[in-house]
């Protein structure tokens, strides 16, 4: 096992250092798709923590509003109009 590690290592390094770069052409259409992906996966995120923090907002006013409610009701019909009283 060690014997494989000592030639492994210096081969791998020769490797790494001895390539070529491959002067490959990358398109328009490739960055147009990064950063399509980039903003999708941003407004994901954004919405995500925007859901969190309006949750509480959103079950407080919806509290209100049915007491608002319920105490409407429960004024407008002790004496409201059509019952005999």
């Amino acid at each position: 096992m060690r014997r494989v590690t000592v030639l492994l290592i210096p081969a791998a390094t020769l490797a790494v250092f001895c390539c070529h770069p491959a002067m490959a052409y990358v398109g328009p259409g490739a960055g147009i798709t990064i950063l399509g992906a980039l903003w999708s996966v941003i407004l994901a995120i954004a919405l995500a923590i925007g859901a969190v923090l309006f949750w509480p907002i959103r079950v407080l006013v919806r509290r209100r509003r049915n007491r608002a409610s319920k105490a409407a009701n429960e004024g407008a019909g002790a004496s409201g109009p059509g019952r005999d009283n």
